[in-house]
This record gives C-alpha cells, sequence and structure tokens, in this order.
C-alpha cells in the first residue's frame, strides 16, 4: 500500500513539472499533466493535495474545469492546437499503416468535438 502512495506522489510531481513546463512553453499543453498530478495528489496525501489546489498553477489552469464551469478560449484553443501538431506527427509517421491512420483520424475528430461542444467556454477571470 506504501508503494502505491509512493508511486502516486512521483507520477505527481512529474505532472507539476511538465505542468509548469507546458505553462510557459507552447508546444506543452499543461493542462493534461496538472490533471494528472491532481488525480495523483488526491489519491496519495490529502496534504499534498491541498497544497497543489492551493497553487497558482492549479487555480490558473484546472479550477474552473474541475468546478466543472469550463475552460477559456484561449485554454481550448492551445490544447487543440497542441494536440493537432502532435496527432498530426504520428499520422505523417503512420503511411503504411492505413488503419492506424484511420484509428487517429477517429480520436483527433472526437477530440476536437469534445473540446468545442463538450466543455464549455468561459471568460477569462471567471
Amino acid at each position: 500500500m506504501k508503494l502505491k502512495k509512493i508511486l502516486y506522489v512521483i507520477l505527481g510531481c512529474i505532472g507539476v513539472a511538465l505542468g509548469a513546463l507546458g505553462a510557459v512553453l507552447p508546444l506543452l499543453p499543461s493542462f493534461p499533466f496538472l490533471l494528472l498530478a491532481a488525480f495523483c495528489f488526491a489519491r496519495s496525501s490529502e496534504k499534498l493535495h491541498k497544497w497543489f489546489t492551493g497553487t497558482k498553477l492549479y487555480k490558473n489552469n484546472l479550477e474552473s474545469y474541475v468546478k466543472g464551469k469550463g475552460m477559456t478560449r484561449k485554454t481550448k484553443i492551445k490544447i487543440m492546437v497542441t494536440v493537432t501538431l502532435l496527432m498530426s506527427v504520428g499520422f505523417v509517421m503512420m503511411d503504411q499503416v492505413p488503419v492506424g491512420r484511420v484509428v487517429l483520424a477517429c480520436v483527433w475528430v472526437f477530440h476536437i468535438f469534445y473540446f468545442l461542444l463538450g466543455v464549455k467556454t468561459i471568460r477569462a477571470g471567471e
């Protein structure tokens, strides 16, 4: 049981580090890594979870989404562009695997529809 908590703490720390990098680097999305950190810290330690949810990084990137309010247009666009670029690389590399391209295209379309229609758009500061 203790090993499981240690793994969650390690994964949470990696998520925070990559999320912090993603907040300043345009090609690295911060949202999924911060979501991973929130999940891992919630499973590992109440103290770490409270610390993480109190950080500016969490409040600026995840808080509104976790509370069910939605995401800012800027955040949604950043996520969609990053995922599109990364999936494009995979799509190009799968030129010999047509089934892989179809699956990747379906995942991409679902991703775009989810962010356009499934996640509410809020104004910055809401």
